[in-house]
């Protein structure tokens, strides 16, 4: 989710503004590109020594006391935090509750949503699905979808597969054309059939820009590549999440929407930016039809395993250990598109930060980032390949005080590991 600097938030990034889906009813939701521009907060702020102690070997850091200062400060109802070394856990903390309508607290065994961090996680289902032999990067949607869109433009059938996940491939920022937006809320049909109404919409017109020459976040792009690999595979994205990347790597947590049980407080709430908590339903998450964008929910400890699988699967880790996924599909994925825009690989934005570099590296190592949003939840994560080192954090809120929230405790755990 990237959002306009503010000189008032020395963590805020100074990235591009946030783009929104419109919708002309009230309970509107967006998903918002990454947010992986410039964070001072990120890379100047140093641990103490005493910090450095805390992280031992037996036992994770506890953040909580520090978590809870930045919850107060940004007034927000729960903040997560997890960092890790390798595949340990080295420090950790949860602090606040499920809905600020409820004393219930969170927990570590909660589950968030994760908005676009989902996008890392449709691009490593379509490389293992390349691997598979099923499709390669070269792939075009002319290839496999116009069949089933005989009126699509011609200048969308030369749209690759790669270029849609890095958001090169000329897919619009937004869906309101033609009140498509409006539609997809309507949930006509199988999600499966939500996804081919988007595709239709979209590329029945003629790309945003000319495909391959400039950079622009696009929900429509990576949704067009989900109905590619549905149609490929033959069975839903949600089944592929689950079977492709979920199962082999223990993710017993992972599902779509808003997690829990409406009128039962079992799960975390998503709360607007305003800090009103929103009940489970079809009006607390986006339209199925964006979900390879961003829908997937799960675990913090859940999510790690997927930090864990990017991590060790990078060319600078020193720790590299690649599984579910050859060595050159993790190169691919982490290798950012040529060309003038946000440095962007698929699913993930790369830049570099001081406190990311491993042994022998001058000044700088390179890391992965995403943030994700639907308005009423907000997380980020960062990995630092040379370091073997990864942090997540989460917050059931969205807006700017959450999005500063994470910033800060994100700040605070890097702060406390790494020295």
């Amino acid at each position: 989710m990237s959002r306009n600097p503010d000189s008032r938030d020395a963590s805020r990034s100074a990235a591009p503004d946030r783009r929104t889906f419109l919708k002309a009813v009230p309970s509107f939701i967006a998903l918002a590109p990454p947010c992986f521009a410039s964070r001072p907060g990120l890379e100047t702020r140093r641990h103490s020594a005493a910090q450095a102690a805390a992280v031992g070997d037996s036992a994770p850091a506890d953040l909580r006391a520090a978590l809870d200062t930045i919850r107060r400060k940004r007034q927000v109802p729960c903040l997560a935090a997890l960092a890790l070394r390798g595949d340990q856990t080295v420090a950790r903390g949860i602090v606040g509750v499920r809905s600020a309508s409820s004393p219930v607290q969170a927990t570590l065994n909660d589950r968030f949503h994760l908005g676009s961090d989902t996008k890392a996680m449709t691009a490593t289902v379509v490389a293992t699905l390349i691997e598979a032999g099923r499709l390669d990067w070269s792939t075009t949607v002319g290839d496999v979808l116009s069949e089933a869109v005989p009126a699509m433009h011609p200048a969308w059938r030369p749209v690759r597969i790669d270029q849609l996940l890095t958001h090169r491939g000329g897919a619009p920022a937004d869906l309101n054309a033609d009140g498509l937006w409006s539609r997809l809320w309507q949930r006509q049909g199988t999600p499966s059939d939500q996804r081919m109404q988007l595709v239709r919409g979209v590329v029945t017109r003629p790309p945003a820009a000319t495909p391959g020459t400039v950079y622009i976040y696009s929900n429509a792009g990576y949704a067009i590549a989900g109905a590619m690999i549905e149609r490929i595979a033959g069975r839903r994205w949600e089944d592929l999440m689950h079977d492709r990347l979920f199962a082999p790597l223990g993710i017993t947590t992972g599902g779509f929407g808003a997690p829990g049980t409406r009128g039962v407080l079992d799960q975390p709430r998503g709360h607007d930016s305003s800090g009103k908590p929103v009940e489970p339903g079809p009006n607390a998450d986006n339209p199925p039809a964006i979900g390879p964008a961003g829908t997937v929910h799960m675990t913090m400890g859940d999510w790690a395993r997927f930090a864990v699988l990017h991590a060790r699967g990078d060319a600078a880790n020193p720790a590299r250990l690649p599984r579910l996924l050859e060595a050159e599909s993790f190169d691919r994925l982490h290798r950012p598109a040529e060309g003038p825009g946000e440095k962007y690989a698929c699913g993930w934005g790369v830049t570099e930060r001081p406190w990311a570099k491993g042994s022998g590296s001058a000044d700088v190592g390179r890391t992965l980032t995403h943030a994700g949003s639907n308005t009423m939840w907000y997380c980020v994560l960062w990995i630092a390949p040379e370091r073997d080192f990864a942090v997540l954090v989460a917050c059931n809120q969205g807006g700017d005080r959450a999005a500063g929230a994470c910033d800060d405790a994100a700040a605070e755990a890097i702060r406390t590991v790494v020295p």
